[in-house]
């Protein structure tokens, strides 16, 4: 063989070799997800770190022993706010006691929607989310269900207020309903209409009701100085609501997603942009 011929084949394998060492593979509607192939043959994905976050943050939700005593814990302060209020009985013309809560990863977890996209190399999609909800799996918070029954059971309301969108009703109720969540009927529960702001609603509950407590994932589920994609305007509200946490406000850990990406983001960008401002916004050693 002569040494042109050496030089092509030469060039030819190292091309084949370079090819073959990363090779894209498109899955879902972004192509987020790679395959490397290590010089031992196994197989190494790099994942969006958005989307790995996900997974990951998912996992603790899931798996961990440690977010379910979290949970319970935060039901546990709610039932001792529920048993001090209800052991007085209502004066004649007092309003009856309402307990206003979120539904998602406030009394179920939906993380497995999550998992699903990611593992597809998607961020959130509103179609997949509301076949999720109509799916109607996901399952309850730890301590969630026997504390609603407990108040159910004192005489006291309860308002489902959810962002989700009112074509997800049927799919909700029946996921609640099965995980026997009381007072699952249609005049509980308060949808998204035009805005994720949930001021209007609360205030609709206090025309009847007072409101013993709130619970929910996201600040905006207390108020609506949280709704702003500012992160210093969110931690002064953090400062200055201090007295209500574990008291009338009751906050369910939820690490996966919520009001803080967007403040964190400036928005809703699509996934190569959080990526990239995600390396470089967060605090790390020191060299």
């Amino acid at each position: 063989m002569n040494t042109n011929k050496l030089l092509t084949l030469g060039a030819s394998t190292a091309l084949s070799l370079t090819l073959l060492s990363s090779c894209v593979i498109a899955i879902g509607s972004n192509k987020e997800q790679s395959t490397t192939y290590s010089p031992s043959g196994k197989v190494a994905y790099a994942m969006s770190p958005t989307l790995g976050g996900k997974l990951f943050t998912a996992a603790w939700i899931q798996r961990s022993a440690e977010y379910k005593a979290l949970c319970q814990q935060a039901y546990n302060v709610a039932t001792e706010r529920l048993l001090a209020a209800t052991q007085k009985p209502l004066a004649a013309g007092e309003k009856r006691w309402a307990i206003v809560t979120d539904i998602d990863e406030t009394i179920v977890d939906n993380t497995a929607n999550s998992v699903y996209q990611a593992l597809k190399g998607e961020d959130y999609s509103q179609p997949s989310w509301d076949r999720w909800c109509d799916q109607a799996d996901a399952i309850a918070l730890q301590g969630a269900v026997e504390f609603f029954r407990k108040a159910d059971a004192l005489g006291v309301d309860i308002y489902y207020i959810s962002n989700r969108d009112e074509v997800n009703r049927t799919g909700t109720k029946k996921n609640l309903r099965d995980l026997g969540f009381p007072q699952v009927e249609d005049s509980h529960f308060m949808f998204k209409d035009k805005s994720s702001d949930k001021s209007s609603r609360r205030n609709e509950v206090l025309k009847t009701h007072n409101i013993l407590m709130l619970l929910g994932d996201n600040l905006g589920d207390f108020d609506h100085l949280f709704d702003v994609r500012d992160e210093a305007v969110r931690d002064q509200g953090v400062s200055r609501f201090a007295a209500e946490f574990g008291k009338r406000f009751i906050v369910l850990p939820n690490p996966n997603y919520g009001a803080w990406e967007p403040a964190m983001n400036g928005g809703y960008p699509d996934l190569k942009t959080k990526d990239a401002k995600l390396t470089t916004i967060l605090r790390t050693q020191r060299k």
